[in-house]
């Protein structure tokens, strides 16, 4: 079954019809889903929603473009979701330089106190980092983050920095744009980087693959993600789906689940 290690089920764009759509992923092959926090509201939603369906978990944080105005009573809180059965992981946290807003000390202070947070708690990390590499990467080593290990979300550099996380212990998330025509430095990357390191994503509902570019994503596109994947490897979809699923349970560490 495949594994979707980061999905954003509590977005309004699917108000409309999101108890059909999860009810409906195992008859599209999609075995396990992880819903990722963005903000408090999402976190705390993510927290609750995975007593309501079987085959999601979660994760709790606050995604760095969300961080202005954010306050130590979010992290004591934070801390609290995370204490759940079924949260697996501290994210999406990180920095984003692609917009102005919030400066950039404030992504780095909250940035800071979440990879804090997730080694307290004994939690991966789930990093998102927008057009900063080089401070995420000196932020990531600073804070010692390969005691807690993770993914780098939606991975968006070259394949010389994915080096450099693989050598912390990070996976290295892909999804939609792998498929794009324009996507040929993740797919550079995705063809250096051993299969048992990748994990499969869609953001959703943002970063559709192709042949849906461009619409509401939904777990079920994933497969569009594996085919390309076992396109740039050069072995089947069956492969690709086996290897992300297992590299998905090892890095959320939920062998046995």
């Amino acid at each position: 079954m495949i594994f979707e290690t980061h999905a954003h089920y509590d977005d309004g764009k699917f108000d409309q019809d999101r108890e059909e759509l999860l009810g409906a992923m195992k008859e599209h092959g999609i075995g396990t889903i992880v819903n990722v926090g963005s903000d408090m509201e999402s976190s705390r939603w993510t927290a609750e929603a995975v007593g309501r369906y079987p085959m999601m978990y979660g994760a709790v944080g606050v995604h760095p473009s969300e961080t202005e105005g954010m306050t130590t009573e979010d992290i004591k809180e934070l801390k609290e979701l995370s204490q759940g059965d079924k949260i697996v992981a501290v994210g999406e946290i990180g920095l984003d330089y692609y917009w102005k807003e919030p400066d950039r000390r404030i992504q780095k202070k909250w940035f800071e106190a979440q990879m804090e947070l997730a080694k307290d708690v004994k939690l991966p990390m789930i990093i998102h980092s927008r057009e900063a590499a080089k401070d995420t990467y000196d932020m990531m080593k600073a804070s010692h983050a390969e005691e807690t290990g993770g993914v780098i979300h939606c991975y968006s550099y070259s394949r010389e920095m994915a080096k450099n996380f693989l050598d912390m212990g990070f996976y290295i998330g892909v999804g939609g744009v792998v498929t794009f025509k324009n996507g040929r430095t993740l797919k550079e990357t995705v063809a250096y980087v051993p299969l048992d390191r990748i994990v499969l994503e869609t953001d959703c509902p943002y970063l559709a693959p192709e042949p849906n570019r461009g619409k509401r994503n939904s777990s079920f596109n994933l497969i569009y993600v594996a085919r390309a994947i076992a396109e740039i490897k050069g072995i089947s979809v069956e492969e690709v789906t086996a290897a992300t699923e297992e590299n998905a349970k090892k890095m959320y560490r939920m062998e046995g689940k």
